[in-house]
């Protein structure tokens, strides 16, 4: 069985006529300095399940690659796993994509727009090696598959592991109309190294999205039962070997001085698994929990080893950071991320950039993000850990006409000091005025860049109706007076 024909027209290359190899001007050989780049992404791995970020579970290949490079803290991705590699591989909104939710199995239809310039894309046309080995899950469709967005390789599976029927592909071929999820691990990492060794002697980008650790949780028999940390750390476990072996197999072939390697992860837990290390929420959440994840970036000679990074980093500044590194050619489409390379030396330093936007899986932006301070807007009422009795929202859901599916605005909006308060405890938007207006004018200016459907959906969300207390908040019961001593139980 086939993807696709091996004689479809190649759509994406017929797209990018201003970025082809000849274009970016590289007179040079192809085994000139440029560098490697290996990006790894986790999926649903907490902010802190690390050993460097102080989890629990045993990640000594992860944690020496913290060791090497630097530790990034307030890293942010999407609220779940399909805007977010949208934004990771564009450098964009995945709303600016018009990719704000989940892709189904069953939607062969949804994907990655082809319009849309992917990292693969640009380093393809750059004279690199390109291979995706693991989760694609930016669409299934012949068009949108990871060999038509700029990978000369895949090995891996084209949705989540929890959507069956899961098939196992190479290439263009499903090879296991069921993938084996106890064997995935293993073999993602043994095309790796496999890649690695095979393409030492030419510029490669090698991104590895693993499966790991989203449910189904499933390990093979070397790591089942092992963690103390139970099934879930057996997941993390492996996936640690997979990338200790990928590191080792960059260092075997003479590569590790000259490769880039980005560790990084797509969102916050699934559900109750994993540790957010004290961060409010869990994916599909715009609290740190849902939103905060761990990242690691090793250069040798070019990062300060043992380094941490205080400064806000999202998966969108991957794309324009690699693109100044490895002299990549940048799509006619503007980044919303930022080049963050001057971290890499400097970790105590900071970059310009924009609020960084926070939406749900339709169009509605929650938060902002901007310095040390979060500001939120509205929050999804299917999501809301704190909200307004039902029945207010089955009025408001009958008046919109939005099924179970509403925004509300937070009236008054609240705000947070996220540098000593990254649990979101302590609302102090009434002793900052000042600042919420000035993240709301920065906020509401970056809106205006984005697609109508963004626009509409923050222009209805402002227009509903509030409570008679305090938005999105349940009234505050009146303290009651400590019973007299006699009546204690």
């Amino acid at each position: 069985m086939t993807f696709m024909s091996a004689n479809e027209p190649l759509l994406r290359r017929e797209l990018l006529p201003t970025i082809g190899a000849a274009s970016l001007g590289f007179a040079q050989p192809v085994s000139a300095r440029r560098p490697n780049v290996v990006l790894i992404l986790a999926d649903n791995l907490s902010y802190g399940d690390l050993g460097c970020y102080g989890g629990p579970i045993r990640t000594p290949g992860i944690d020496n690659l913290a060791r090497q490079g630097i530790r990034f803290t307030h890293a942010y991705s999407a609220t779940m796993c399909s805007p977010s590699r949208s934004m990771l591989l564009t450098g964009r909104y995945a709303e600016r994509s018009r990719l704000p939710s989940v892709i189904w199995q069953f939607q062969t239809d949804r994907g990655l727009p082809l319009e849309e310039v992917t990292l693969g894309d640009m380093f393809k046309a750059a004279g690199y090696d390109t291979a995706c080995f693991g989760k694609w899950h930016l669409g299934h469709g012949p068009q949108f598959m990871p060999t038509r967005r700029g990978f000369d390789e895949f090995f891996g599976i084209p949705y989540s592991l929890d959507m069956p029927p899961c098939p196992l592909v190479d290439g263009d071929e499903i090879v296991e109309k069921e993938v084996s999820r106890n064997a995935l691990a293993g073999l993602l990492a043994d095309r790796a190294v496999q890649f690695i060794g095979q393409h030492r002697d030419k510029p490669f980008f090698l991104y590895i999205p693993h499966t790991a650790p989203h449910p189904p949780l499933e390990a093979s028999a070397r790591f089942r039962g092992k963690s103390p940390a139970g099934i879930y750390g057996d997941v993390v476990e492996e996936m640690d070997w997979g990338v200790g072996r990928v590191l080792h197999a960059l260092k075997s072939a003479g590569l590790e001085e000259n490769t880039i390697v980005i560790f990084t992860s797509d969102n916050g837990p699934f559900g109750h698994l994993g540790s957010t290390g004290g961060l409010r929420g869990a994916s599909y959440h715009t609290f740190e929990g849902g939103i905060r994840v761990p990242m690691i970036v090793r250069w040798p000679r070019r990062v300060r080893a043992g380094s941490t990074c205080r400064s806000v980093m999202s998966l969108m500044d991957i794309a324009p950071t690699l693109a100044r590194l490895c002299s990549l050619q940048q799509s006619d489409a503007r980044f919303d991320g930022v080049d963050v390379s001057s971290l890499f030396a400097k970790p105590d330093g900071s970059v310009d950039r924009e609020p960084l936007l926070f939406f749900d899986h339709a169009y509605n932006v929650q938060c902002a993000r901007l310095g040390r301070y979060k500001l939120h807007i509205a929050r999804h009422d299917e999501i809301c850990l704190f909200g307004p009795p039902l029945p207010f929202l089955r009025a408001v859901r009958t008046a919109n006409r939005a099924g179970n599916v509403v925004n509300l605005p937070l009236r008054p909006p609240e705000l947070y000091d996220i540098e000593i308060d990254p649990g979101e405890a302590y609302d102090v938007a009434d002793r900052n005025p000042a600042i919420v207006q000035r993240i709301r004018s920065r906020l509401e200016n970056v809106l205006q860049t984005l697609p109508e459907e963004v626009r509409r959906a923050y222009a209805e969300t402002l227009a509903r109706g509030t409570l008679p207390f305090e938005q999105g908040r349940l009234p505050r019961p009146e303290p009651v007076p400590d019973a007299p001593p006699s009546q204690r139980q």
